[in-house]
């Protein structure tokens, strides 16, 4: 028997770097994804799902006090004074709806307060600047000449 989908998160405001945003968080044990967070500067929605992964990441090294080893000399190329090791950790799977009819149709599936929560003011596509212009007809500088 099929299990029924969506309605099982909540909109909430939320900071994104430097500006604001809204994310998804679940509000049931069955929801699917772990959260959703929307980027408004790349005017993506990353959807994080509960469905874990392998995949190689640098991490500190540590020594045998669990601190991190520095680097011996001056800093590596990346800027890091750590040393960094590559290790196979468990992370969750990521999923990243691009365009806001994905977006809209996403939240509407899953968020139990998407009629309520203005999510729609931060994935709206901004018109062109250039659209918005107003450029005047060229003047003719020279008019037909008469044919003889």
């Amino acid at each position: 028997m099929a299990e029924k989908i969506g309605k099982n998160m909540i909109l909430i405001n939320a900071p994104f770097g430097m500006s604001r945003s809204f994310k998804m968080i679940p509000v049931t044990l069955d929801c699917p994804y772990v959260e959703c967070i929307y980027s408004t500067e790349d005017k993506i929605m990353v959807v994080i799902s509960k469905v874990m992964k392998q995949s190689y990441h640098m991490l500190p090294k540590l020594d045998s006090n669990g601190d991190a080893v520095p680097v011996k000399g001056k800093p590596r190329a990346n800027k890091k004074v750590v040393v960094e090791e590559r290790r196979l950790v468990d992370t969750f799977s990521e999923f990243y709806l691009m365009t806001p009819e994905e977006i809209s149709g996403f939240v509407h599936s899953f968020a139990i307060n998407s009629k309520e929560f203005p999510f729609e003011d931060f994935i709206k596509e901004e018109e062109d600047p250039k659209s918005k212009l107003f450029v005047p007809e060229k003047p003719e500088l020279v008019k037909e000449m008469p044919k003889e």
